[in-house]
C-alpha cells in the first residue's frame, strides 16, 4: 500500500491497530475526536490472558503489565460473607499470563505513547462525519472541515461508531444493559483480601467488586440497577457526593468495607451506563471496516471488552498482511472473529443479567452454584491470536 490506512479513534484498539499494522508493513495514522487529555470513561479495567498474549505479539505485553497489576483471582460471595464461586482467569496454557487490572487511563497513555515513539502519526480534534470510498480509496471528512485520504478506513471508534453508521445505516443501534457502572480508588481502608485477589459481592440492592492494590490503595466498582436508560447528560448532571449518598445508602445493610470505600474515596465519578452489541449485521463495505467495540461491544461482566479489540488489532494486520486485496482481507478477518466475539458479547449478557437478581434469586444463588458445574470459560482465557500462521483463505 502507498497510502495510509485512515484508522478512526484513539482509544484501545485504534493505538493498537497502528502498531499491529507496522509490524504487517503497513503504514496508518490514527485520528481522534477528542483532544489528547480525553482518556475515557471508566476507572479501571481487566485483561485477560488472551488480550495480553496479543500485545506480547507486538512486544507490549511488558510495558502494559507494568502499568497495572496481576489479578489472577476471583472470589464470590453474598453479603454476609458466604462464598458462593472461587476461580482463577489465568485458563489453562502453559505460556499464560496472568490478567492484570490496569486503570484505563494509564491504558490509553501507555498504548497511545508508544505508538507516538514508534512513529505511528496520531491526530486529535478530528471528528469524522463522512467517509466516501471510491475504487482505488476511501476519503474521509471531518468536523473542522478538513479532509484525509487513504487506502482503506478502519473504524475503531467505538460504541456508538459513526463509521458502523456509513457502512450500514440501517445498523441497528447498541443495546442498553439495565445497569450502571462506577468505581474509584480509595485510600486508607484495610481489606481482609491479597493483593491479586478481586472480591465481589451480591449486595441486598447491588453488585459491588473491590481489589486492593500494592501500593495500598483499593480498586473498587459498584454496578446499580437503572431499569429506565438515562442519557449521558442527565448522568452528568447528578453530582460526586449525590452519587456518594446514593451508593451509601444502595449498600447500607451490607458488608461495612462497601460503605468504607465509597466514603474513603475522595471523588465519585459519575455513572455511566451499560451497553453491549449483539450483533453488528454488516463489519465492512467497500474499503471500510469496523473493529473492537465498533463491532462488538461487550458488557464489562465479561471481561473481555479490551481484550477482544486487541485481538482484532493483531488478527485484521494479519489478514491485511497476507492476503492479496483489502476484501478478501476483510472477509478473512470477519470469518476468524465474528463467530467468537458474538460468543463472548452473549456470555457478558448472560453474567450481567445476573447483577440484578431480585431478593428471591439472590436467595437461591447458593443452591444454583452448588448444583451447577462450575462455569468453563477457558475457551476465553486460552485463545492466541496466530500472527506466525500465513492466511491462505
Amino acid at each position: 500500500m502507498t497510502s495510509p490506512v485512515l484508522i478512526i479513534g484513539g482509544g484501545i484498539a485504534g493505538p493498537v491497530t497502528a502498531m499491529a499494522l507496522r509490524e504487517a508493513g503497513i503504514d496508518s495514522t490514527v485520528y481522534e475526536a477528542y483532544d489528547q487529555a480525553a482518556d475515557g470513561v471508566g476507572a479501571f479495567l481487566g485483561l485477560a490472558p488472551n488480550g495480553l498474549h496479543a500485545l506480547r505479539v507486538l512486544g507490549l505485553d511488558e510495558l502494559v503489565r507494568s502499568a497495572g497489576f496481576d489479578s489472577p483471582g476471583l472470589r464470590l460471595t453474598l453479603s454476609g460473607g458466604r462464598t458462593l464461586l472461587e476461580t482463577s482467569f489465568t485458563g489453562t496454557r502453559a505460556d499464560a499470563l496472568p490478567p492484570i487490572t490496569i486503570k484505563r487511563a494509564d491504558l490509553y497513555a501507555t498504548l497511545r505513547d508508544e505508538a507516538v515513539r514508534r512513529g505511528i502519526d496520531l491526530v486529535y480534534g478530528k471528528r469524522l462525519v463522512d467517509a466516501v470510498s471510491s475504487g482505488t480509496g476511501v476519503v474521509a471528512r471531518f468536523a473542522d472541515g478538513t479532509t484525509a485520504e487513504g487506502d482503506l478506513l478502519i473504524g475503531a471508534d467505538g460504541l456508538q461508531s459513526r463509521v458502523r453508521q456509513l457502512i450500514d445505516p440501517t445498523s441497528p443501534a447498541p443495546r442498553y444493559v439495565p445497569f450502571l457502572n462506577t468505581g474509584g480508588f480509595a485510600e486508607g481502608v484495610r481489606v481482609d483480601v491479597p493483593v491479586g485477589l478481586t472480591q465481589m459481592m451480591f449486595g441486598r440492592r447491588a453488585f459491588f467488586g473491590y481489589t486492593p492494590a500494592p501500593d495500598g490503595s483499593v480498586w473498587w466498582f459498584a454496578n446499580p440497577a437503572q431499569r429506565q436508560e438515562l442519557s449521558r447528560a442527565e448522568l452528568d448532571a447528578i453530582t460526586s457526593e449525590q452519587w456518594r449518598a446514593r451508593l451509601l445508602d444502595l449498600f447500607d445493610g451490607d458488608d461495612p468495607v462497601a460503605s468504607e470505600l465509597i466514603r474513603a474515596t475522595p471523588v465519585i465519578p459519575p455513572c455511566w451506563a451499560t451497553y453491549d452489541f449483539p450483533s453488528a449485521p454488516r463489519w465492512h463495505r467497500d474499503r471500510m471496516l469496523i473493529i473492537g467495540d465498533a463491532a462488538h461491544a461487550t458488557s464489562p461482566s465479561s471481561g473481555q471488552g479490551a481484550s477482544m479489540a486487541l485481538e482484532d488489532a493483531v488478527e485484521l494486520a494479519r489478514c491485511l498482511r497476507d492476503l492479496p486485496d483489502h476484501t478478501r482481507a476483510f472477509t478473512a478477518y470477519e470469518g476468524f472473529r465474528r463467530e467468537r466475539v458474538e460468543r463472548i458479547v452473549a456470555t457478558g449478557k448472560r453474567n450481567g443479567s445476573q447483577k440484578g437478581l431480585g431478593r428471591i434469586g439472590r436467595m437461591l444463588l447458593p443452591v444454583i452454584f452448588k448444583v451447577l458445574p462450575k462455569p468453563d470459560l477457558n475457551w476465553m482465557y486460552d485463545y492466541r491470536s496466530p500472527w506466525d500462521t500465513r492466511v491462505t483463505v
